[in-house]
């Protein structure tokens, strides 16, 4: 079985790794540099029991088992330490109404903030901790995803004679979204920051009833902040309003994010269908992976098994072209 994956996101490269590690012949296809699309600018969080919160029940059970897939595919880069969520004094109803929401998860009080986030000590009067959750460095993990396929002669290219390949896997991203596909842009913003003042071990969520933050630490003291999602196509640089409020989202976490330096700042737009779960879709030798929404990282690992599953049960055909 000769298969053609197109589109070297996230979506695509997990796709590849799964296909590839079962035996089959596969090329990447991607006019642009691996990794290069959304999935760069990603949080990285693989958070299914916070997803929760807004997510179904869908995404959650897959999510689940992403923790072990991403550890067994890239050893060493997953980091198993939870996740934080508080929220300031005048915002505990958010806290109370994430906590309804989700599951598995501990309440702590302002000394068990401090004990697990000794940079937020004081800060906050309550919080959840989500003990089970995990993150990685998404631009990392693209990068060792492309490695390991290498390492296994899957073949990356610019361009391609789609008739030489028996299946076609479209996981193009973005690029699906056209009339009659059912898929609609998100746009995400996030930014970069730099500050040797502020020392957090885990992602940490702050709840606000207009623009919920995370902070993801990346070591070298640089801070991955994010979280916006506005129902956009727009493919511009991120906005001065959104740029205002994830900064103020920021400080309020600390105030030493008010003197951090801005090193980096990023938009993407994802693909996400009318109920944001991501899907398998197509039929024959022409399949297609989209709809990540904001559940790329979470939700790659779980749909590539079933894609190499289902490819696994069709029998070998004659010739790439029958």
């Amino acid at each position: 079985m000769t298969i053609l994956v197109k589109g070297a996101g996230v979506a695509g490269l997990t796709a590849a790794f799964a296909l590839a590690r079962r035996g089959h012949s596969v090329t990447l296809l991607d006019p642009k540099s691996p990794g290069m699309g959304a999935s760069h600018y990603a949080g990285g969080m693989l958070a299914p029991w916070c997803e929760g919160e807004t997510a179904p029940a869908a995404v959650v059970e897959a999510g689940e088992h992403a923790i072990d897939w991403w550890e067994e595919a890239l050893p060493g880069l997953v980091e198993r330490k939870g996740t934080l969520v508080v929220a300031p004094p005048r915002d505990q109803s958010e806290l109370e109404r994430f906590a309804r929401r989700t599951s598995r998860h501990v309440w702590l009080d302002e000394a068990g903030i401090a004990e697990l986030e000794p940079a937020l000590a004081g800060r906050f009067r309550r919080g959840l901790f989500f003990r089970d959750e995990a993150h990685l460095d998404p631009r990392k993990a693209l990068a060792g995803l492309v490695d390991a396929l290498t390492s296994m002669d899957v073949k990356i290219l610019t361009e391609a004679d789609e008739r030489a390949f028996s299946h076609i896997i479209d996981c193009t991203g973005r690029a699906a979204i056209q009339p009659g596909s059912q898929l609609r842009g998100v746009r995400g913003e996030m930014l970069y920051l730099r500050t040797s003042d502020v020392t957090l071990s885990r992602p940490v969520r702050l709840l606000h009833p207009r623009i919920p933050l995370y902070v993801v630490p990346r070591g070298e003291g640089r801070f991955m902040v994010g979280a916006t999602m506005i129902e956009s196509e727009h493919d511009g640089p991120i906005s001065a309003r959104s740029l205002m409020e994830l900064l103020n989202a920021a400080y309020t976490l600390h105030p030493a994010f008010g003197e951090a330096e801005v090193i980096e700042t990023g938009t993407g737009i994802r693909p996400a269908y009318a109920d944001n779960i991501p899907r398998i879709t197509g039929e024959g030798r022409h399949l297609a992976i989209n709809g990540m929404y904001r559940h790329g990282f979470l939700m790659a690992p779980a749909l590539a098994e079933e894609l190499a599953a289902r490819l696994q049960a069709v029998p070998q055909r004659r010739s790439a072209t029958a």
